[in-house]
């Protein structure tokens, strides 16, 4: 298992250009990636890193098989134009060489970056905070657009390949399964989800920009001038900004803490707020508005949790050879798809 020493982030310390040693740290992320395989010499560790006479900072080694030096470096990048654009972003710390850096410790090869660590991060999220998020969020898309700046990087939110929101390829892999039990119905959400990607297909062809991936999923802080800032730009890259708008929106709504106000009726709040507040910094479009339909409709009929994920998932069911609940589900994912509502504004 990767360990570091406080002599190595001393030595790491000196390289971004701090004067004030460390005097102890804690762990605030790491993927046990050796619990899968023992010889495995993959790495993500975040810490949290205390100095003798400077307020504390993070620190991220990571040696995955999709992460560069090149793309944390651009990421770290985004970030800093983010930051000096009007963005509350915890300040990136920088060598000689750039933000990101090949380090030799403990046996691994590890690339580190150094920011700010910043207080009050944000695990609830109320309408206002969501309001508040959307706004950010579209003014990230303004930056990225008019500076016209560009990560090569998968991510979490694109409708057009694999994403953590909705699942269509694992229904669809199970084909054989769901004919057997309704072919029918099986057909017909099939040519209902064809048809609406080719209403969304525009969308593909239309220009990305760098995006942070990830703004809900607890990334999100409050600042002591009472503003939302944001951080962790580990999934950073190019993407359809209004396509990264509407999933992020529905990740907030059904993926983060509510308060009691909000009990059972979360995304009936949260979503439209969030669409509204990105709304008020970046109009949608006629086009975005009326593609919104059949884009919420997808992510909804295939949502991740439900199909995979739950313990009562629609897989689950197929796994178990539950044929009624296998039978449920088709029924529910069919009302899904056919029910169009238009956005919330």
């Amino acid at each position: 298992m990767f360990n570091v020493t406080l002599n190595d982030i001393n030595a790491i310390l000196r390289d971004y250009c701090f004067r004030s040693p460390a005097t102890s740290f804690s762990e605030l992320q790491r993927y046990h990636y050796e619990k899968k395989d023992p010889d495995s010499k993959e790495v993500r560790l975040i810490i949290k890193v205390e100095l003798c006479a400077d307020k504390p900072v993070v620190i991220r080694f990571k040696n995955e098989s999709d992460v560069t030096l090149e793309l944390m470096e651009e990421q770290s990048k985004f970030a800093v134009i983010l930051r000096q654009n009007g963005i509350e972003v915890p300040k990136q710390y920088k060598t000689e060489d750039g933000y990101a850096r090949w380090y030799s410790i403990d046996t691994y090869e590890v690339i580190v970056t150094v920011e700010q660590f910043v207080e009050g991060e944000l695990h609830c999220v109320d309408v206002e905070t969501a309001l508040e998020t959307g706004r950010l969020l579209a003014k990230m898309h303004n930056i990225a657009e008019r500076l016209d700046v560009h990560i090569e990087n998968d991510v979490l939110f694109n409708p057009f390949s694999e994403n953590d929101l909705f699942a269509f390829s694992a229904f669809r892999d199970n084909s054989h399964v769901l004919s057997d039990v309704d072919a029918p119905l099986y057909a017909d959400i099939v040519k209902t989800y064809e048809e609406y990607m080719k209403r969304l297909l525009p969308l593909n062809k239309e220009p990305k920009y760098a995006v942070q991936g990830d703004i809900s999923d607890c990334n999100l802080y409050r600042t002591c001038q009472g503003g939302i800032g944001v951080f962790d730009f580990n999934r950073a890259g190019d993407n359809n900004l209004y396509c990264d708008a509407v999933m992020q929106a529905v990740f907030e709504a059904r993926l983060m803490d509510y308060p009691d106000s909000c009990a059972g009726r979360s995304e009936e709040l949260i979503l439209p707020a969030f669409l509204k507040g990105y709304h008020m910094e970046r109009p949608f479009t006629e086009i975005q508005k009326e593609s919104y339909p059949y884009l919420y409709a997808i992510i909804h009929a295939f949502w991740s949790q439900d199909i995979k994920w739950n313990d009562n998932s629609l897989l689950h069911a197929i796994e178990k050879g539950q044929v009624e609940d296998v039978r449920r589900w088709l029924k529910e994912i069919h009302r899904r798809i056919h029910h169009i509502q238009p956005i919330a504004l």
